[in-house]
């Protein structure tokens, strides 16, 4: 029985890397012998132990055959008889693909250490072809390690299509896809993650609604970048830029879903594809299981950003209808949200990117206005229901007016 450190930790050691997670494979053991050990078994599909102590996985070493189509269209075998690199070769990257045994010794029988020092993120062996999660894994991978150089190589690139065009990808359930897009939208560099789908085309497949979008030109004057699927993922990376959290960034990739069905005889210009945009949300977010929150931030984006862009143009009462409708007063921590999206779109722009959005403030401004209010001097009045709403709402518009007014007055405003 040897046990060996596999995958990614050997992979990040390499790369000088922290290292999040321990993942141990056993050749020559037995589930037998690792009960008698004090392992406990966890694994549904193969044997897959915790350690007595440290609780970290511990994997007999496995093939596996293909039985069916998708994630789960595998049969696996755990022998003793299985070799180290009968259990590598099975694995998706070749820089995934190392050991590391007790002494420290890199055991790596598919030149994954040439790879690491070349830059690129290259499958195994053909075996890749057959779980097409591995789509998604490299996407998202690429989007890791595409600020040090890293790129998937052609011949991966090439196979990943091959994948899409014989519909393996279309066995991809909804709760994977959406498992690796999170991580994905968490990395460094999440418009990568789109690049890679789109160059292998699962991108139309998977999000044909973010697909649709390359092709489709906006007015250079607002957008010198004119693309808008280029737009987007500038967007995305400003996102980054801003410190976005994953809800943020996945609602600043949406924003503009709209302008892939304006007319064509209407561009550049996309009138109302804000509207236009929310059925496509609803519609994308459902299909890969997308969760509440993250649809409910896509939504408030699309619907009103072009309003936060115009904010310091807006009538005081206009001001307040957005306020209002994105729930700006329940709910200020996802209004913030709504903020940085709109402040990432606005920066997604070429020649753009280092501009300041004074709109995000200003509408700071107005919720922080809006609540000093006397709302004891209105309840005194006696009204209820609509009336008490309407009441409270002329007073929040006149602190709101007093604002702009002071903002438009102040010297040097070119308002």
């Amino acid at each position: 029985m040897k046990t060996y450190l596999v995958g990614g930790a050997v992979r990040d050691k390499l790369l000088h890397r922290p290292v999040t997670e321990h993942d141990w494979v056993v050749v020559g053991s037995s589930p037998e012998q690792m009960e008698q050990l004090g392992f406990t078994a966890v694994g549904k599909d193969f044997p897959v132990f915790l350690h007595p102590d440290t609780k970290e996985e511990y994997a007999l070493a496995r093939t596996e055959r293909k039985t069916g189509h998708g994630y789960g269209g595998f049969s696996f075998y755990c022998g003793q008889e299985v070799t180290l690199e009968d259990d590598l070769i099975r694995r998706d990257l070749t820089v995934n693909a190392m050991a590391q045994d007790e002494h420290g010794q890199i055991i790596d029988p598919y030149n994954g250490q040439q790879d690491l020092a070349d830059k690129l993120l290259r499958h195994v062996s053909p075996a890749f072809a057959e779980d097409p999660v591995r789509i998604l894994r490299i996407a998202r991978f690429a989007a890791r390690y595409h600020h040090l150089g890293f790129r998937v190589a052609d011949e991966t690139i090439a196979l990943m299509r091959a994948m899409v065009t014989n519909g393996e990808v279309d066995h991809l359930v909804a709760e994977r896809v959406w498992k690796e897009t999170e991580r994905a939208l968490g990395e460094p560099n999440p418009e990568i993650f789109i690049e890679v789908l789109r160059a292998c085309d699962a991108l139309a497949r998977l999000f044909p609604e973010i697909d649709a979008l390359f092709g489709v030109p906006q007015t250079a004057v607002h957008h010198p970048e004119i693309d808008t699927g280029i737009h987007t993922l500038m967007s995305l990376q400003q996102a980054v830029k801003l410190g976005a959290n994953s809800c943020i960034r996945f609602a600043t990739l949406l924003h503009d879903l709209g302008k892939a069905t304006t007319p064509h005889e209407e561009w550049p210009r996309h009138i109302a594809h804000e509207a236009r945009s929310l059925p496509l949300i609803k519609q994308l977010c459902a299909r890969i299981a997308a969760p509440k929150d993250y649809k409910e931030l896509a939504l408030l984006t699309a619907q009103w950003h072009t309003h936060c862009h115009r904010a310091l143009e807006l009538k005081p009462t206009t001001l307040l209808k957005v306020l209002q409708a994105t729930d700006a007063f329940r709910r200020p921590e996802r209004f913030e949200q709504f903020l940085v999206c709109c402040e990432a779109d606005a920066r997604g722009r070429t020649g753009f990117e280092s501009r300041d959005y004074p709109q995000a403030d200003f509408f700071r401004q107005c919720l922080l206005a809006a609540k000093q209010i006397d709302i004891a001097a209105v309840q005194t009045l006696g009204l209820t229901g609509q009336a008490f709403g309407e009441a409270l709402d002329r007073q929040r518009v006149q602190q709101i007016t007093a604002l702009k007014n002071a903002r438009d007055n102040a010297p040097g405003s070119s308002h």
